[in-house]
């Protein structure tokens, strides 16, 4: 027993160096990886361009307050807002915080309290994200919720054609479900969505904290489907590592928060946004959006040469892909640690793959072949979802 709570499920390792995609413990063993801090180190540890950025911000100011004007702010929100159909930023400091801020704002908008979100769905652990997050067992323990959050089962469209009426305010989904198995909206069902929202004037929420910020190959996950958000949030990846989240908002919302409305002590302060636009400034690039992509193909044809398909499911977009076990991945979490591949888990049953942007083919490479020895020394067997 430490000082400190016991609410993570610690590893018994200390990581105390890391350079790309390779970090070090305390004893000086090497990982590869795979888990970016849970999608948020975008350009891998101690990159070059970040490293700079911080020092030279720290030489100037680190903290002013939200009371003042914030040119970096203005300059961050013009840079996510480029060529896409939004209007207005906000800037806090973690996902959760951006989702109580999207949650705010669509029921002050609208007048409306009802919120529609889908079984596994994972949006923070705040009351208001923890009760628009649709698994018993974050609920578990904390009391009454939230009100007027209704959970439907993802990718179901007749389920939401049958709960949709006048009392919903938003519906709030990811494009990719990260936390609850690594299990994508698909092409239909976006569109429903979409029509739905457009056709009952529910203004769409779709929470990008984990798939933003080029972790599936684009700019933004929902530019891969039909659907078209009124709010966008987004953290993790957004500051390479340095805390930083937000919202992106379209223009009818902007009266809705005015002074007082909302706020945040740290939210946008000088050193977190001057880090996050050297962030977009690299990643935003399509060049290195295409060389995601390219990364993305690779690692799955490696996959599919490596693992039997009648054992192991993999899906996902880009740089978030999980790996189907069939069975608790809790002992291949453990077994990869020992072969020095650093992974964490989506669900009981899946591995999720969540390397840097920046990650080597070479650094795939190896990454398969241990995951090969990791899986396929253990016996297969059946599900038991």
């Amino acid at each position: 027993m430490n000082a400190l709570f016991n609410n993570y499920a610690r590893r018994p390792i200390s990581l105390v160096e890391g350079k790309g995609t390779i970090v070090k413990d305390e004893e000086g063993k090497r990982y590869l990886d795979f888990t970016s801090g849970i999608a948020v180190c975008s350009l891998g540890h101690a990159h070059p361009s970040l490293v700079q950025t911080i020092q030279q911000q720290s030489e100037k100011i680190w903290h002013t307050s939200n009371l003042f004007e914030s040119p970096g702010q203005v300059a961050l929100a013009e840079s996510l807002m480029k060529d896409n159909h939004f209007s207005h930023a906000l800037f806090c400091n973690s996902g959760a915080e951006a989702n109580e801020a999207a949650i705010k704002l669509a029921r002050k908008y609208t007048g409306k309290h009802r919120i529609i979100t889908f079984k596994n769905s994972f949006h923070g652990r705040t009351f208001g994200a923890m009760s628009a997050t649709a698994q018993e067992k974050i609920h578990q323990g904390f009391g009454p919720l939230l009100e007027q959050f209704s959970y439907l089962p993802f990718n179901d469209i007749e389920a939401l054609q049958e709960t949709v009426d006048d009392s919903v305010a938003a519906i709030m989904l990811e494009v990719i479900q990260g936390e609850g198995g690594v299990h994508a909206v698909t092409e239909q069902f976006a569109q429903a969505i979409q029509d739905i929202c457009e056709k009952n004037s529910i203004l769409l929420i779709v929470d990008e904290v984990q798939t933003g910020i080029g972790r599936t190959g684009t700019r933004f996950a929902f530019e891969q489907t039909p659907l078209k958000p009124n709010i966008v949030s987004i953290a993790k990846g957004l500051g390479g590592g340095f805390p930083i989240a937000g919202i992106l908002a379209t223009a009818e919302l902007y009266e809705t928060f005015g002074p007082g409305s909302h706020g945040t002590t740290f939210g946008g302060n000088p050193l977190a946004v001057a880090v996050a636009q050297k962030v977009i400034e690299l990643v935003f690039e399509q060049s290195f959006l295409d060389e995601v992509l390219e990364k993305s193909n690779y690692l799955l044809q490696k996959l599919n040469e490596s693992l039997p398909e009648n054992e192991f499911a993999i899906r996902g977009k880009g740089l978030l892909l999980g790996i189907d076990c069939r069975k608790d991945v809790s002992e291949f979490v453990t077994k990869a640690e020992e072969e020095g591949l650093l992974l964490v888990g989506a669900g009981p049953h899946v591995l999720r793959l969540l390397p840097p942007l920046t990650v080597t083919k070479e650094e795939i490479d190896e990454a398969v072949d241990i995951l090969k020895k990791v899986l396929l020394t253990s016996k297969s067997a059946v599900s038991t979802s």
